[in-house]
């Protein structure tokens, strides 16, 4: 029996998704939001970690999934993601986060059961309409602070709340921003934040 931990944040898609997999007598499927992941990890050893890529929160999960497999802490659970090929910076973080198995989204609805089963018998799986996605994926040119400050100037916070937030003087705050407008070759901050959503750095 193979133990699947499903996260995401929509309760629908995460029933419909549970479903679709439960169908298969061989996986055991759990359910939970980001904010369970560790709890159910702790209380029941996961083989398979399934989440989506579109998600709110799979920035968080990709996360902790790359905490979790330090050395230190350890674990046996390897990681699916559906995912899609016009996300170059979505795919390249499930890289650095060590997945396993790429499900293209709009693929065919057996491939779910299919992956999770390859991959918990030790396989790797990338449907072939991502391959070249992941491949083509490059480097995120933002540094970290960079992507902080300018998702949080996506929220909508000014310049003083984001330096207050990060305990940076203001000054700081713009050039970090300024930083991500030219690395993004944007026209101004509302573009870079643009295009660094369509490349999925934030």
């Amino acid at each position: 029996m193979t133990t699947v931990l499903l996260v995401h944040a929509v309760s629908l898609w995460r029933a419909s998704l549970a479903c679709l997999l439960s169908t298969d007598q061989e996986l055991h499927v759990r359910t939970t939001d980001k904010g369970g992941v560790r709890a159910a990890m702790e209380e029941y050893a996961s083989d398979i970690l399934v989440t989506d890529l579109d998600c709110p929160d799979s920035v968080e999960v990709l996360s902790l999934m790359e905490s979790l497999r330090r050395p230190a802490t350890g674990t046996g659970t390897a990681l699916v993601v559906l995912a899609r090929g016009d996300r170059a910076g979505d795919l390249r973080r499930a890289s650095d986060a060590g997945a396993r198995g790429y499900i293209d989204k709009f693929g065919p609805v057996d491939n779910l059961r299919e992956v999770v089963r390859k991959v918990a018998a030790g396989g790797r799986h990338i449907d072939e309409s991502l391959a070249f996605g992941l491949l083509q994926a490059t480097e995120v040119p933002l540094s970290p602070r960079e992507l902080r400050v300018l998702a949080m100037a996506a929220e909508g916070e000014s310049v003083s709340s984001i330096a207050g937030a990060l305990h940076l003087a203001s000054g700081t705050v713009r050039n970090y921003l300024a930083a991500a407008i030219r690395k993004t070759g944007a026209r101004n901050r509302l573009d870079a934040i643009r295009l660094s959503r369509e490349f999925g750095w934030l």
